[in-house]
């Protein structure tokens, strides 16, 4: 008798952003939205000289201002500084497309740190999966290597993931369920950190990956300091 085929390990491409149809799978929001004075921009950038090195000849520009700042009669109500953007539900006539990473170690993105520098430890990642608990969200930082505004890989275990709810740590943290990936974000928290400024990330794809895949040493201790 013949054995099980092997889990299949080669990378697996979530979501590209190096066209305008990419760009349309990506809702966007910002604490301008409720009240804030935060802005928000998600095109196709075309640069070349932000693409040189991305591999591809346009990529997603996620950008804008950072502002701590709220409407004067919302004081003291609403909280200011926070931008972001993910992909959006893709329902069908048989349920909802949902991504299976659980053959994978490692959510792999292709990025560009621009903007103020102090930013940059500001920036998150965000996953949904496909639970009965629609504000779960499972959250880790982005941490950055270049300060050049250069491309990069980042490589992020999903065991190092934590579980948040409406911003805050879940108390009783459970395995993710990564065989439904529902959507993929990044939001930057400058309200958590208490840092203004202009903002600029370029997102050339979001992949997962095997250790065979990793061109760099991944990250590999949770962060106990996340938390929207």
């Amino acid at each position: 008798m013949e054995g099980a085929n092997p889990p299949n390990r080669a990378p697996i491409t979530l979501f590209n952003l190096n066209t305008h149809e990419h760009i349309k799978e990506f809702a966007t929001g910002c604490d301008a939205d409720i009240g804030g004075t935060s802005t928000l921009n998600f095109e196709l950038d075309e640069s070349p000289e932000r693409n040189k090195g991305s591999g591809s000849a346009g990529t997603a520009r996620f950008w804008g201002e950072m502002r701590l700042g709220v409407r004067p009669d919302l004081q003291g109500r609403i909280r200011g500084g926070y931008a972001g953007f993910r992909s959006k539900p893709r329902p069908t006539l048989f349920g909802e497309v949902c991504d299976d990473v659980s053959n994978h170690q490692y959510l792999a993105l292709r990025l560009r740190l621009g903007g103020d520098p102090r930013m940059r430890n500001s920036y998150f990642v965000n996953l949904q999966t496909d639970g009965p608990i629609t504000t779960d969200l499972w959250q880790h930082r982005l941490y950055f290597k270049r300060n050049d505004g250069g491309w990069e890989d980042v490589f992020i275990p999903f065991e190092n993931f934590i579980l948040t709810n409406t911003g805050e740590l879940v108390q009783h943290q459970i395995t993710m369920f990564r065989e439904r990936i529902r959507t993929v974000g990044v939001s930057l928290l400058g309200g958590n950190s208490g840092v203004s400024g202009p903002y600029d990330l370029g997102i050339h794809s979001i992949r997962a990956v095997n250790e065979e895949d990793v061109t760099r040493p991944p990250l590999v201790e949770k962060d106990p300091s996340q938390g929207a």
